[in-house]
């Protein structure tokens, strides 16, 4: 078993909000990832949490989808801390707002243990915001896997 397994999610529940992502996507064309972090390497000690996501979000060619619609939670569970960040696209049509309404929510469950509710609900509402502003289109293709990313 994995550190994650033991105090955070199992397997079962990774899988799971892999399943969350992709029936959200069915409504959008807006990219969502999830990348879950034990913790920070040497190398990264002095980023922000807001760099840490960006280099994740580069990294996973999220900036490199059609409509520049890809956003990305990373939760970073050694620290007890999350951040979303969201495309250049998105931020046309989304106010800033909506992404702290959603990780306070996230933060909520985060408090009483509930990390796979908290997560789930957070890729919900990322994917309703998602389907309002950015409906799908009928050539829409899944550009990113929906896997999630555990580092």
């Amino acid at each position: 078993m994995n550190f994650f397994e033991n105090k955070y999610l199992t397997k079962d529940e990774l899988h799971a909000l892999s399943g969350v992502i992709t029936e959200m996507e069915k409504n959008t064309s807006g990219e969502i990832r999830v990348v879950v972090r034990h913790r920070r390497h040497w190398k990264e000690r002095k980023l922000s949490l807001h760099e840490l996501a960006l280099g994740e979000f580069y990294r996973l060619g999220m900036d490199k989808t059609r409509d520049r619609t890809g956003i990305l939670i990373l939760l970073l569970f050694s620290e007890r801390k999350f951040h979303i960040v969201a495309d250049e696209g998105i931020h046309k049509s989304v106010d800033d707002g909506t992404w702290d309404k959603i990780a306070e929510a996230m933060s909520d469950h985060f408090k009483k243990g509930n990390f796979f509710l908290g997560i789930s609900e957070a890729i919900r509402a990322v994917g309703t915001e998602l389907a309002t502003y950015f409906p799908r289109k009928s050539d829409d293709t899944n550009e990113l896997s929906n896997d999630i990313i555990e580092r």
